[in-house]
């Protein structure tokens, strides 16, 4: 096997037909032996439906589909567990992110045996300023405290040789965050440009809450600084309250100004309110131990549908 497609899709009726009609027309005559990986994270439409009928009619197609929703992280690490091809890539199914870009990263892997993966990014974003803006503090921030390198505008869209899946899979960790994991495993990644196209139909799943929940697994994931950053700011605001209190108490005691116990309360309520935002960063990074420690799986598969198995029925 060549090439494996991995596909999540979450509620893609209205566009999931087209992309495999795109990536056939596409692909023809240029890449013969390649096979799709499509996985339905627990759709409330009519995407496994159309799946299954897509299953019955293609003699190259997988499909999983789970039990409820897991995300799109859990998708991919599904999808990639079900290929089998030299290369694989992850890739959404909206038609933003073209096959013919699969293409090119595919022949720049055939061209240099030194590069194992090729990723793709954005270089001009068609979104708004504040929400580029907020992305782009989110790479210089994990850039700047954590060990890994993060591409900016990079996405998960790549195409990677098997060595790397097999890298990526072994990361079996529940909280996932790809992007992350891409870079912690290393190997040799080439990046180029693409450009993302309109949405086929449909819209985003991806809203700002979602994109910042996501951001704090990537920051909780790959980083205990915030811990630390918290044990120093609790060193700093002890001392400069210890120092405050004694100066209060030394005016209060000379002035009889009754405003030197506000201020002091005032304080007692800031150092509460530092303490209870120490213990919620404590509390995130327990919670995910927690869970890791529960060893549950990272996602439930209520039906595999594989080329393979109707090929020998």
């Amino acid at each position: 096997m060549k090439l494996s497609l991995v596909v999540p899709c979450y509620n893609e009726e209205e566009v999931i037909y087209e992309f495999y009609k795109e990536v056939r027309k596409v692909f023809e005559n240029k890449i013969e032996d390649y096979e799709f990986v499509f996985v339905n994270d627990g759709s409330r439409d009519k995407t496994a439906d159309i799946l299954k009928a897509i299953y019955k009619v293609a003699d190259n197609v997988n499909v999983v589909n789970f039990s409820r929703n897991f995300g799109k992280e859990a998708a991919m690490y599904a999808g990639l567990q079900q290929t089998c091809g030299e290369y694989t890539c992850v890739i959404d199914a909206d038609l933003q992110q073209r096959p013919e870009v699969v293409l090119e990263m595919a022949e720049i892997l055939d061209n240099d045996e030194n590069i194992d993966c090729v990723a793709a990014y954005q270089e001009a974003r068609n979104e708004g300023k504040a929400l580029t803006f907020f992305k782009d503090s989110f790479y210089k921030l994990m850039d700047k405290i954590t060990e890994i390198e993060l591409y900016k505008g990079a996405s998960d869209f790549r195409l990677m040789r098997r060595p790397m899946v097999e890298a990526v899979l072994s990361m079996t960790e529940y909280h996932r965050f790809s992007k992350g994991i891409f870079s912690f495993v290393g190997f040799n990644t080439k990046y180029i440009p693409y450009e993302a196209q309109q949405r086929a139909a449909g819209e985003s799943k991806w809203s700002f809450s979602k994109l910042f929940i996501y951001a704090i697994e990537g920051i909780v994931g790959f980083t205990t600084a915030p811990l630390k950053v918290a044990s120093f700011a609790g060193l700093g605001l002890m001392l400069i309250a210890f120092l405050y209190m004694v100066i209060a108490l030394i005016v209060g005691a000379v002035t009889y100004n009754i405003t030197s116990a506000i201020a002091i309360i005032t304080l007692i309520l800031f150092m509460s309110g530092v303490n209870l935002l120490a213990l919620g960063i404590i509390g995130e990074y327990l919670a995910r131990t927690y869970m890791q420690g529960k060893n549950r799986p990272v996602f439930i598969a209520k039906e595999i549908l594989t080329y393979e198995e109707k090929e020998s029925e």
